[in-house]
């Protein structure tokens, strides 16, 4: 099976994101970014970008992630905690190592275009 599939698909990745929105908002160093989004959306919108990125045909209609974050000052250690909780969030489902990495080695990359605080 693929690496979508190792999070279940669509439903899987749906799931992810309610425990991820609610590890996110346990974190102190998270809950200031996030109590007062909107947060069926940005999990709607993390939720078609993983589908996206893992090859499972979804197309992600949200903002780039410079735009998105322009307003919000994001240091490397508020990045590297979002990183911890997403994997505490995996880990609670049950999501296969390998699997975890694959997606992680995509997301990596993008701290250049969320990081805008240095």
């Amino acid at each position: 099976a693929g690496v979508f599939e190792d999070f279940g698909g669509r439903p899987g990745l749906d799931a992810l994101m309610d425990e991820f929105m609610t590890v996110l908002l346990d974190d102190p160093r998270m809950r200031p970014f996030f109590e007062k989004a909107d947060q069926a959306r940005v999990k709607r919108q993390l939720s078609e970008q993983f589908c996206a990125i893992l090859g499972g045909g979804c197309v992600y209609s949200g903002r780039d992630m410079v735009e998105a974050h322009a307003g919000i000052a994001i240091d490397r250690a508020d990045f590297n905690a979002l990183v911890e909780d997403l994997q505490i969030a995996m880990n609670r489902r049950g999501i296969p190592f390998r699997a975890q990495n694959r997606l992680l080695a995509v997301l990596a990359p993008m701290h250049r275009e969320v990081i805008n605080n240095r």
